[in-house]
């Protein structure tokens, strides 16, 4: 007798595959990390990431308008602070007129209507490359989430439309969004790196900024690979404190990390496909071992499939061009 469920006649043509497609990309998904430095028409290929930049605010401009005009509506900004501006409180990282702030107000100037999220961490402004401030040896939990508050003041009053809490610190999210209450940015999201692991994939990103630790490394603050449970213990924290979006990074190893938070929260999910996942990628496909699109389309799939609701992406142009590709 033959089957009276057939499951391969859901499958039979793209025309019907399409039909019945449980999950699908658009560009409205993707956040895009851009890195700034100082300087004017400066565009720096990153070594241990091919075909990604660095580059200078008057660049910034041009990035911005091809990003909008691709359909591409986030950025995340990081910036690579020179070394004579670092000391071990971030100084620099409050400061008015420094490139974050610029970087957030040259994004509004010339794109007002995208979204502009930014990186609040001091790894970038420290003389130590820690996400805190250091006192013998020790990463101080308490008086970092001062000047991370504070920084995320000074970005929202730059005109950041969401902050983005990176370092892992307990208790920064509610002393972030308690201050940009009683500051009157009431409107200003907050998106916490929420369960961000001390991970091996981040070797490219601390290239890019300069911004590896000096000493030991970071599995006091960041958390543990080997934990699954935890990362719902620290996002539901992250949003009883006032977080609008978590995060989980990285991206590909995680997955079951986001489907776990997926089955348990409505806080929408933001996963982080980080420098680490994008090189190796982009190695492989150098040597012709890979291809190319079909893999990085099937990755960001399984981000969707997990149950994330944003993707931060170096392959987010590639993504539009493959999605404008299908359509």
């Amino acid at each position: 007798m033959f089957p009276l469920q057939r499951n391969r006649r859901l499958r039979q043509s793209q025309a019907v595959r399409a039909l019945v497609r449980e999950h699908s990309l658009s560009p409205d998904d993707f956040i895009v990390p851009l890195f700034i430095v100082e300087g004017t028409q400066v565009k720096e290929e990153i070594p241990s990431m091919p075909d990604y930049y660095r580059m200078s605010l008057d660049l910034l401009k041009v990035e911005v308008k091809s990003l909008w005009d691709m359909g591409l509506k986030s950025v995340l900004l990081f910036v690579k602070v020179p070394d004579l501006l670092k000391d071990n409180k971030g100084t620099e990282a409050l400061n008015p007129k420094g490139l974050m702030q610029l970087a957030v107000q040259t994004v509004k100037e010339t794109c007002p209507e995208m979204l502009v999220m930014t990186d609040v961490a001091l790894d970038p402004y420290s003389s130590y490359g820690h996400d805190g401030i250091v006192e013998n040896g020790q990463i101080i939990n308490d008086a970092t989430k001062e000047i991370l508050a504070q920084m995320a003041l000074s970005h929202a009053q730059a005109g950041a439309d969401f902050v983005a809490p990176s370092d892992m610190m307990d208790g920064r999210v509610e002393h972030i969004r308690e201050l940009l209450e009683a500051e009157g940015f009431h409107h200003t999201g907050i998106m916490s790196y929420s369960a961000k692991y001390a991970s091996s994939f981040y070797g490219p990103f601390r290239d890019a900024l300069d911004s590896a630790p000096g000493f030991g490394d970071k599995k006091t603050y960041q958390m543990d690979f080997h934990n699954r449970k935890e990362a719902l213990t620290e996002t539901q924290l992250d949003i009883e404190e006032g977080a609008d979006i978590v995060m989980v990074k990285p991206g590909i190893a995680y997955l079951d990390i986001i489907r776990d938070l997926a089955n348990e929260i409505e806080t929408p999910i933001a996963a982080y496909q980080v420098s680490g996942e994008y090189a190796m990628l982009k190695a492989a496909a150098a040597k012709g071992w890979v291809d190319y699109d079909a893999i990085v389309y099937e990755q960001l799939i399984a981000f969707k499939r997990a149950g994330a609701s944003l993707i931060a992406s170096y392959f987010a142009k590639d993504a539009v061009r493959l999605i404008n590709n299908l359509s």
